[in-house]
């Protein structure tokens, strides 16, 4: 297996990721627990298919299971220009204007972009 993997939250290359993964394991860009349900290879389809493993109730917050096993498979950036297609075809669907993020609104919370877009609109 290689040692390549990507958050599981925000998509980011994880470097020097040492095996066994440690529980205290983060990304360098969201901050977020790695050592995570939705990082394992058993956690399929919301649920974890290790009939041994203990019922974790958050499975994004760090815990100790021993039946973890990172994946580096589950979690691979997804094409840019289709998930752009499609946010363009629901925006259409819905007759709602199609919005790019600018470079200007990285690392922005959503609630920040929409504050600021809300802002552009009544001119402040």
């Amino acid at each position: 297996m290689s040692n390549e993997f990507i958050c599981w939250n925000c998509n980011e290359a994880l470097s020097n990721v040492i095996l066994p993964m440690s529980r205290r394991e983060e990304c360098d860009k969201c901050k977020a627990d790695q050592h995570v349900c939705n990082m394992c290879l058993y956690y399929v389809n919301g649920r974890c298919e290790e009939e041994r493993a203990e019922h974790i109730s958050n499975t994004e917050r760090a815990n100790f299971c021993d039946y973890f096993k990172p994946s580096n498979t589950a979690f691979k950036a997804i094409d840019k220009q289709k998930s752009n297609n499609a946010k363009a075809q629901l925006a259409e669907l819905f007759g709602d204007p199609i919005i790019e993020k600018t470079s200007s609104d990285e690392g922005l919370s959503p609630a920040e972009l929409a504050e600021k877009r809300l802002r552009e609109m009544l001119g402040g």
